[in-house]
């Protein structure tokens, strides 16, 4: 038992960026820098998503593993990538722009006015 003034230290598990340990997480991903990147996109989705919940909003998906009250979104999308709950993939600039173009086209809801007929007098 290590010792510290009269005090014991207790070793316990660090928890965040160490647990899960990132050799597990690189098996995930082909690099560091993407596991950065990649976890940095899904804490700022979890992020709004909590944001967004006390709104009714639900843009965006909330967490895909189980979580504790006090954590942290980084923490979390780091256990979802251990999880293997998501994925990161690779696009090229034509699925972009596929997708860019879906978007574009998706179809325009009209709404009918409901005051129109007290505009016109002769309705």
């Amino acid at each position: 038992m290590t010792t510290l003034g009269g005090h014991s230290l207790t070793e316990t598990t660090p928890e965040g960026i160490v647990n899960p340990p990132i050799d597990q997480l690189l098996e995930h991903v082909d690099s560091k820098y993407r596991l950065v990147l990649f976890a940095a996109k899904r804490a700022r989705q979890i992020n709004a998503y909590y944001s967004q919940l006390a709104e009714g909003l639900l843009e965006n998906v909330g967490p895909l593993v189980e979580t504790t009250n006090q954590e942290k979104p980084l923490s979390i999308a780091m256990r979802e990538i251990q999880a293997g709950v998501v994925e990161a993939h690779e696009m090229d600039a034509e699925e972009i722009a596929a997708q860019a173009a879906a978007a574009q086209e998706a179809p325009s809801i009209e709404l009918d006015d409901p005051f129109a007929d007290l505009a016109d007098p002769n309705a």
